[in-house]
Order: C-alpha cells, then sequence, then structure tokens
C-alpha cells in the first residue's frame, strides 16, 4: 500500500512539475511576441511596447510610447488627418450607404472604408502640446467601454485610438462591456479579433442593463486607480489622458472630462476646438446644454491650459478616481438605458464637495449620430430621480415645463437620499449661487406661466418651435393646444417679459415695423430690460406691446393655416384674448 501511494505522489510531483514549466513557457512567449491583424490588413506584426519602466534614465518619449504605434499614415487614405471622406458611389451602394445610416444613425458604409487607426491632426494649443509630465508620479487608469449592437469599424477604432494614444506606463486594460447586444459580428468575431489585442477584455451582460449599469458592471472589474470612460465611437487624440490623470493625481475629488470635439456622422471629418472650449449647463426641462465660459471662471484660472470649471458634463467621456467614484455612491442603479445620469452626477459632485472640470488640453473625438440609434423609455424616469434627490424645491420649475414628468413613475429613492445625508451634501440653492450663478432662475409666478391659449382659435395656443443650434431662429406661432410643456411653456415675469426658458433665456420681441414676434436672447439679470421686450397682460385678457402699440391677435392664413400677428388693439376682438393655463 505505502508502494503504491509513493509511486502515486511521484506521478502527481512529475505532472505538476511538467504542468509548471508549460506555464512558465506560455509566459514567455506571450511576453515576447504579440499578432495583430486588423480588417484591413494593417499593422501586422507591431512591436508591443514594455509596460514598466526598464530604467530611470529612460527619456520623456519613451516612456510615452503608447501601446502600440500607428502605422505610417497615407495621406491619400479617406479620412486620413481627420479630413472630411467622400465617396463616389453607384446606385446599389448608395443604397447600402442609406441602409447603415437607417440602422446605425451614422454613416458606417463610409466608416468601413475609414482606417481603424487614422492619424488626427493635433491642433491643441501649443502649451499643451509642450507640456512635460511626470509619469512615474501619475496615476494608472482602466479605460471603459459599454456598448450595444455598435458598428463593427467604430467600435474597432475607438479601441484602437486609445492603444494607439495611450502612455503603456498608464494604461492598465480597456474593458468592453458588451450590453447584450445581438448582432452576430460582436460574438465570436470580436472574441476572435481582441484576442489578438495587448489589455483588452470583454465582459458580457446575460440581459439588457443600459448605460449606468453596463459602466459599473466595468468598473468592478477595473485594476487601475482612475476609472476613464469612454463612448464607442470616439478616436483620442494624441496626449489625452495625461492631463486628466495629472489633475485627479493633484486632486482626487475632481470629476475631470476632456473636450468634446465633433466628429461628422456623416463624413468622418474631425472638427477640433481650438480655442476656449464650451462647458455644460442645464435648461429648466433638465436638458443638458453648452455654453461659454463666464467672465468670473476665466479670472479664476491663472493660464489658458488650467482646468475649467463646469456646473455639469455631458456625461459620455469624462475621468475619475476610483476611490472617489465609489465615495460618492458610484451611478444611481435605478437609472435605465441612459439619459440624466449626466446631470445627477454632476448635481452629485458639486453639492457634495467635489468639482466637476474640463480640461483644454485633453481632446476626444465623438461621432454624434443623427438620431438616436435605439429607444430611451425610461429617460424621463432617470431625469425624475435625479430632481428628486437633488433640486429640493426647485424641481417644481422642472415639473412646470414637463408636466408629464410629475406623473412619472421613478422608483425607490431612499438610497440615493441617505447618500445625501451621509455625504452631508449642500442644498441646490448653494449649488445655484457657488457653481451656477449664471442660471436664471425663472419666478413661476401664479397665474403667470404654462400655455397661453386662445379665445378666439380656442383649440390652439401660443408656440416656438427653434430650429436645430439655432434659439432664436423662429417665429412665435400658434399651434395646437397639447398640455405637455415644452414648445408651449411660457412665463409671464415681473419685469414685464415673456420668457421662454424651456431651452435657453430668450425672450418674445416685436421688431421695429414688423408684425410678427421674435424671439431674442434675454437680458442679464441685473439689467435694462429693451422696449422691445416689454408686454402688459391686461384684465381684459389682451396681450398689449406698449413699444409697437399693438396686440397679439391670432388669425387665419388665407390657405386656412392658423397663425398669430400684431394689429392696433381692439377689446371686442376675441382674437386677442388669451389666458394662461
Amino acid at each position: 500500500m505505502r508502494v503504491r501511494w509513493s509511486r502515486k505522489l511521484g506521478l502527481l510531483a512529475k505532472t505538476c512539475l511538467l504542468l509548471s514549466l508549460l506555464w512558465v513557457a506560455y509566459l514567455i512567449l506571450e511576453m515576447s511576441t504579440s499578432s495583430y491583424q486588423d480588417s484591413h490588413g494593417e499593422g501586422a506584426g507591431r512591436n508591443l511596447l514594455e509596460r514598466q519602466f526598464s530604467s530611470k534614465t529612460q527619456s520623456k518619449e519613451q516612456i510615452a510610447q503608447p501601446v502600440y504605434q500607428k502605422p505610417p499614415p497615407d495621406s491619400n487614405a479617406p479620412g486620413e488627418w481627420g479630413k472630411a471622406a467622400r465617396l463616389q458611389l453607384d446606385p446599389e451602394q448608395k443604397k447600402q450607404e442609406e441602409e447603415s445610416i437607417e440602422r446605425y444613425a451614422i454613416n458606417i458604409h463610409l466608416s468601413d472604408k475609414i482606417s481603424l487607426h487614422r492619424h488626427i491632426v493635433d491642433s491643441r494649443m501649443d502649451e499643451c502640446r509642450s507640456k512635460v509630465f511626470d509619469y512615474r508620479k501619475l496615476p494608472t487608469t482602466s479605460v471603459i467601454i459599454s456598448f450595444y449592437n455598435e458598428a463593427w469599424s467604430t467600435l474597432l477604432r475607438t479601441i484602437h485610438s486609445v492603444l494607439e494614444t495611450t502612455p503603456a506606463v498608464l494604461l492598465k486594460e480597456i474593458i468592453l462591456v458588451d450590453d447584450f447586444s445581438d448582432r452576430a459580428y460582436l460574438r465570436s468575431q470580436l472574441e476572435e479579433y481582441i484576442s489578438n489585442l495587448d489589455r483588452v477584455r470583454l465582459i458580457r451582460t446575460n440581459k439588457r442593463e443600459g448605460l449606468v449599469r453596463g459602466r459599473l458592471i466595468g468598473a468592478t472589474y477595473s485594476t487601475g486607480d482612475v476609472l476613464t470612460f469612454l463612448d464607442c465611437h470616439c478616436e483620442c487624440v494624441p496626449g489625452w489622458i495625461e492631463p486628466l490623470l495629472e489633475r485627479i493625481g493633484e486632486n482626487k475629488t475632481a470629476i475631470v472630462c476632456p473636450v468634446i470635439d465633433t466628429i461628422d456622422w456623416n463624413t468622418f471629418e474631425f472638427y477640433m476646438q481650438t480655442g476656449e472650449p464650451m462647458i455644460g449647463g442645464f435648461d429648466w426641462r433638465l436638458t443638458f446644454q453648452w455654453h461659454s465660459v463666464p467672465e468670473q471662471e476665466r479670472r479664476r484660472r491663472k493660464s489658458k491650459i488650467d482646468p475649467i470649471r463646469s456646473p455639469t458634463m455631458a456625461g459620455g467621456l469624462f475621468a475619475v478616481s476610483k476611490e472617489y467614484f465609489q465615495y460618492l455612491g458610484t451611478y444611481d442603479m435605478g437609472m435605465d438605458v441612459w439619459g440624466g445620469e449626466n446631470l445627477e452626477l454632476s448635481f452629485r459632485v458639486w453639492q457634495c464637495g467635489g468639482s466637476l472640470e474640463i480640461h483644454p488640453c485633453s481632446h476626444v473625438g465623438h461621432v454624434f449620430p443623427k438620431k438616436a440609434p435605439y429607444a430611451r423609455p425610461n429617460f424621463l424616469q432617470n431625469t425624475v430621480r435625479a430632481a428628486e434627490v437633488w433640486m429640493d424645491d426647485y424641481k417644481q420649475h422642472f415639473y412646470n415645463r414637463n408636466p408629464p414628468a410629475s406623473k412619472e413613475k421613478y422608483g425607490d429613492i431612499s438610497e440615493r437620499k441617505l447618500i445625501r445625508e451621509r455625504l452631508k451634501c449642500q442644498s441646490f440653492e448653494w449649488y445655484l449661487k457657488n457653481v451656477y450663478p449664471d442660471l436664471h432662475v425663472p419666478e413661476d409666478r401664479h397665474g403667470w406661466h404654462g400655455a397661453v391659449r386662445s379665445a378666439g382659435i380656442h383649440s390652439e395656443c401660443l408656440d416656438y418651435n427653434a430650429p436645430d443650434h439655432n434659439p432664436t431662429g423662429a417665429h412665435l406661432s400658434l399651434f395646437g393646444c397639447h398640455g405637455q410643456g415644452g414648445n408651449q411653456y411660457f412665463e409671464y415675469t415681473s419685469k414685464k417679459e415673456i420668457r421662454f426658458n424651456s431651452v435657453t433665456e430668450i425672450c418674445a420681441e416685436v421688431p421695429d415695423r414688423q408684425k410678427y414676434i421674435a424671439m431674442r436672447y434675454c437680458p442679464r439679470d441685473g439689467t435694462a430690460v429693451p422696449e422691445s421686450i416689454v408686454w402688459e397682460f391686461r384684465n381684459d385678457g389682451t396681450i398689449y406691446h406698449p413699444h409697437s402699440n399693438t396686440c397679439i391677435t391670432s388669425h387665419h392664413t388665407s390657405e386656412g393655416r392658423t397663425g398669430i400677428e400684431m394689429r392696433l388693439c381692439n377689446p371686442g376682438d376675441r382674437n386677442q384674448i388669451w389666458k394662461f393655463e
């Protein structure tokens, strides 16, 4: 019996030794070789760079080397250097292009023709390009990219962009979170592709989680000091990550965003913001808005490459200390898909003692799709959760402008309120006074806000529908009353302005010698109100404009449509009678 056990132990020892030798051989082989082949056949045989500092005498250029080197640029290739790409297409190809746009809201037919490794011109400020970083003191990062049914080429271009612009000594890993995609190419084909890439991990959910929970799943697998969240259709400019990590190394309580440059969804032209970037804000429908840096923030900063404080962030691209993110309560797990989480996190970090910044030296391009590629049925629920937890009594301004929100079921928020108590967070009034003092706070006086209905054409209300990217580019009109706020929400202020502040602060005015009602930006708080935007709501129901000595009048056009124009006042004309409701 002893001999038999002795033989078994000897055999087991030999087996363990053999396995150990095989494992060591595998590690040596894995560390010494790396192969790569993309869908265009580019980059084969590129050498993987060292992960660690091999010597304290390494130059800055050696230490800053990315995980992979980009192939040499091809100036004749479509889209190279971020230039717009346009193809000559036959009818069949044009059909394929249109189908790709319909499916992804991005011109993927064109994207597939652009190199996954294209170069982008670095047009950042000279001070940014010349800045020297101490790489040995910068924290490391894990880049987390959550995706759902993303197109092949835009996803891979994002991955390669990170690998080819991020110093190897700083990048712990890229964590891809597949949020239950059902496209075949995102299964085994994707797994095989990334198996040839160093530092790229793929995690799959077993049900649709949405962006918020998908990102949190990725964060749980991260090993870096800093979590860097990117969308799945981005391109990073060289030097993008160092400013973010340096700032978080200086101040762990700062959430830092790159400047988000636009990549055209149709031509893939890269538009880099070369001057002072915009910062984030919001309107009282709780929709994110961009606006210019206020003068007091310009005065506070000592250098034009200092981080810029921002009241809110767009949400898709930012870096945060992993430790601080957990301390803050990460994301609100009660939010679904995406939308609203950016404002919730913005309010929370500011009210709870941290800061939110945009770094002018960090640039990342983002493809803004033609439209949302998939439905967001719970967007309103997400926004209501943010309002209920963080906005205190100011949330009523949001509900006034978005009546359906007051009826929205938003789930249990008790845990989020406990976080606010535990962190001893400030009030929303403090946030408005100290973080976003430029935001006009509505008066919303009783009886003087809401929809303005015509007594003469009773089904119609005043309506304002501004064109995209031009808030003052339309005239006030009539449209069927819908009770949803938005385009039909107006406020009559104590300064006798008719304000439309669902999108931005604009006021109704009558230009000289005109009959139509235009919109202009309202004066800043504390400044004089121009005569052209002064109105009087008279006791007889008319809305009188003293400067033109006329009243708002509803009417039918010669084509049978409804409209409004300014006419001499006639209290007996019911088309000049209006009422807030």
